[in-house]
């Protein structure tokens, strides 16, 4: 029997840690789940529906009307091997950290760069999560969905997942209409580190050895020493997407700000830091008027719930920092966060 709770608060299930309600929250396990509640849950009623995985790329404006579907099937199990690669399928409800820290203490590489990134492992295909030169589309080798219309199942190969910059057809042509059931991951058994983005080798320096343990320390260090732990204060991680812009326009904002962090892009386009970008008008360690939120002192691309802080408090900062940066910059920031 699938547990489902009615009028309840979702405090606790999102990272910002804003109290709104759901008028039904339903734990899912397996794909019989869906079908149960689709036949005899809220479903059937049309209402509306969402995933609400790990809570930490949502952003609740008010109580949500309708059906929030939080997944709770933790598991990793080994489905294949070679010599060099080993197959993981993973439950979307698995910690996405717990998971990294599986893969590492086993030796499997390909994701240590993703350490200390906060969620489940079922958002990880949906938002395509990407931090310091890795994205996990390097590493999904296929999805298993489950359909709300009718409960089928499917598998998903990596290219038909449509992966993009902090994108996948999860948000797209299948939002609200499949959930991620599992994941399974091509991760190596030879790893190659990636330690050139960012601080990282910096940080390697501390380390008497490169290795994927001693990398995935970096990341946590780095992490831990500019982003707020959700459970200490209310945020979602990076809250907007590092723009990619034309290299034409980023030649000409270089010229009046040569420090600005440029990534190469595709196509002639170039990646540019939205943090710095934020730093550059002021705005780090902003707090509103009301004292309930404000922007991380240590990272500026973070905005944080100062305790109290409601949904339209977290959006209405958002939208300042987006109006400064066009008006500074001529970028459009576009968040990562998914606001409801």
């Amino acid at each position: 029997m699938t547990k489902i709770l009615e009028n309840t608060s979702i405090k606790t299930y999102n990272t910002f840690g804003i109290d709104v309600k759901a008028d039904f929250l339903c734990f899912y396990n397996s794909p019989a789940d869906i079908k149960e509640i689709i036949t005899n849950g809220p479903l059937h009623r049309d209402t509306e529906m969402i995933i609400l995985g790990g809570g930490s790329n949502q952003l609740f404006t008010s109580d949500f009307k309708g059906v929030l579907v939080h997944p709770v099937n933790d598991f990793i199990e080994r489905v294949e091997e070679d010599d060099d690669h080993i197959f993981l399928k993973v439950g979307a409800g698995c910690n996405w950290d717990k998971f990294v820290e599986y893969a590492v203490s086993h030796g499997y590489g390909g994701i240590e760069n993703l350490s200390d990134i906060p969620g489940n492992v079922g958002a990880a295909p949906v938002q395509n999560i990407g931090a310091y030169g890795v994205e996990a589309k390097d590493s999904i080798y296929k999805v298993h969905v489950v359909s709300f219309h009718d409960g089928s199942e499917k598998t998903m190969s990596n290219e038909e997942c449509k992966f993009a910059y902090r994108n996948s057809i999860f948000k797209s042509d299948y939002k609200n209409k499949y959930l991620v059931d599992s994941v399974t991951f091509k991760l190596n058994k030879k790893p190659e580190y990636i330690s050139h983005y960012g601080t990282i080798e910096e940080e390697l320096k501390k380390f008497d050895e490169i290795n994927l343990t001693t990398i995935r320390q970096a990341i946590i260090n780095i992490r831990s020493s500019k982003l707020p732990k959700p459970e200490e204060i209310g945020s979602a991680g990076s809250f907007f997407k590092n723009p990619v812009i034309t290299s034409i326009q980023a030649e000409q904002i270089l010229k009046k700000f040569p420090d600005m962090p440029t990534y190469p892009g595709e196509k002639n386009m170039t990646k540019v830091a939205a943090g710095w970008l934020i730093e550059q008008c002021g705005l780090k360690g902003f707090i509103n008027k009301k004292g309930t939120a404000g922007i991380h002192d240590k990272q500026a691309l973070v905005i944080v719930n100062k305790g109290e802080a409601t949904g339209a408090d977290i959006v209405e900062i958002a939208q300042m920092v987006q109006s400064r940066i066009f008006e500074k910059f001529n970028i459009c920031l576009e968040p990562e966060v998914i606001i409801l």
